[in-house]
């Protein structure tokens, strides 16, 4: 799986470079910034969040598979950090997001990782459902599937290229709920992708990654709609 560390690291160098530019141009308020040093406390709270829901989320998925083995899921970080960055919010009296200037780095970041998906193939355990589309890929078991992973890349992709511009362009909704809307649109287009994908159904036809994306849809609309309730009582 060497080929798929080499764009984990290409993700995490991208996620870092977005970080910057969007710093450098000073496309989000600084008070919306956050580093380890300023909040450590913030900062843990996201890590242990993140990583347990990875590792819970991805292995929880592959031992359903009948894989009983660890695994990880950008879908479970994501959650696993949203519940540890509002637990520490709570604890500590923060209102609004905290989370603009994780917003572009994540998406940049996700769109050059599942290429590292995509191009593990069979062993990453990302592809898609059998497919006759004139796009499918063989893998290498001679059955021409989704690329479920290109799809997802290139969903992230679309939504930096939209981001980015309207916050250069002052957007104030997306400045204010940029990383709301990126976790109702990541929850949005991944619950798509996971029709297309072998996973075994938990709920009805839905798998644990549809649950999860559920949760983030919901957790956007409701932040969201929370945001923009306030704005107009002011």
């Amino acid at each position: 799986m060497l080929i798929h560390a080499v764009f984990d690291l290409a993700g995490w160098l991208t996620a870092a470079l977005l970080a910057i530019l969007v710093g450098r141009l000073k496309l989000i308020p600084p008070s919306a910034s956050r580093t380890p040093f300023t909040d450590p406390g913030y900062f843990i709270a996201l890590g242990l969040g993140a990583l347990s829901g990875a590792i819970f989320v991805g292995s929880l998925n592959l031992n359903l598979a009948g894989t009983f083995a660890l695994g990880h899921s950008i879908a479970g970080g994501i959650i696993g950090g949203i519940f540890g960055v509002e637990l520490y919010k709570g604890a500590n009296g923060i209102r609004g997001s905290t989370g603009r200037g994780f917003v572009a780095p994540l998406a940049g970041g996700i769109a050059v990782g599942r290429l590292g998906c995509f191009f593990a193939g069979l062993p990453d355990y990302t592809y898609g459902v059998p497919t006759a589309l004139p796009w499918g890929v063989d893998f290498g078991d001679g059955i021409s599937r989704h690329p479920v992973q290109l799809y997802e890349s290139a969903a992230m992709l679309t939504f930096l290229v939209v981001y980015v511009a309207a916050i250069a362009r002052g957007s104030s909704v997306f400045v204010r709920d940029g990383f709301y809307i990126f976790v109702l649109f990541y929850g949005v287009q991944r619950f798509i992708w996971e029709f297309l994908k072998p996973y075994p159904a938990v709920l009805g036809p839905f798998n644990v990654f549809h649950l999860v994306t559920i949760g983030m849809i919901a957790y956007g609309v409701f932040m969201i709609a929370g945001s923009s309730r306030r704005l107009v009582e002011r």
